[in-house]
């Protein structure tokens, strides 16, 4: 269906302000996709929240231009589903990665993630990073384990001292 002049200059708008908030942004070419595949992407992609959209390569490149996103548009041809995430940088890679696993005919052809394109190669290695929240555990786990050494440490003297108090206790009788 052709779009019209407002209808296209709408989905630049809408794109642009995707672009403009999104920490990173998939490009994948969903040839061959059959409808309940890309249904099932979509409601993969909105527990992940991330944005999908499917664009014209023209209009995706006018919307993409001037913002971080614009790293991906070498990889812009062909028929193309752009993911936008604006929480976490690994999230449109775990989407994407989750879905080929699956559907072989999902081909990302690159990722855009604050500003610097990373190659389709890469997808696995970007979606293995953690999110924040478990990126805040990692950190805080790192903080507390001197802190239970500590204590472990504290707790093991008084042990000691009843086992050897016992061992004394033992040898007299």
């Amino acid at each position: 269906m052709a779009l019209n002049l407002e209808a296209k200059k709408v989905v630049v708008e809408q794109v642009n302000s995707l672009a403009d908030s999104a920490i990173s942004v998939g490009v994948a070419e969903y040839r061959g996709l059959t409808v309940e595949q890309m249904t099932n992407l979509r409601s993969s992609a909105m527990d992940a929240n991330v944005s999908l959209r499917v664009v014209k390569n023209t209009l995706a490149k006018i919307a993409l231009a001037k913002t971080e996103c614009e790293c991906v548009l070498p990889v812009l041809s062909g028929p193309v589903i752009l993911g936008f995430s604006q929480e976490d940088p690994g999230a449109v890679a775990r989407v994407f990665n989750d879905f080929v696993k699956d559907n072989e005919d999902l081909v990302v052809k690159g990722l855009g993630v604050s500003g610097e394109f990373v190659e389709a190669d890469q997808l696995k290695r970007i979606a293995d990073l953690p999110t924040k929240d478990q990126a805040i555990s990692l950190v805080m786990a790192l903080m507390l384990a001197p802190v239970e050494k500590l204590a472990r440490t504290l707790n093991e003297v008084p042990t000691k001292v009843t086992r050897v108090v016992a061992a004394v206790r033992d040898q007299k009788q």
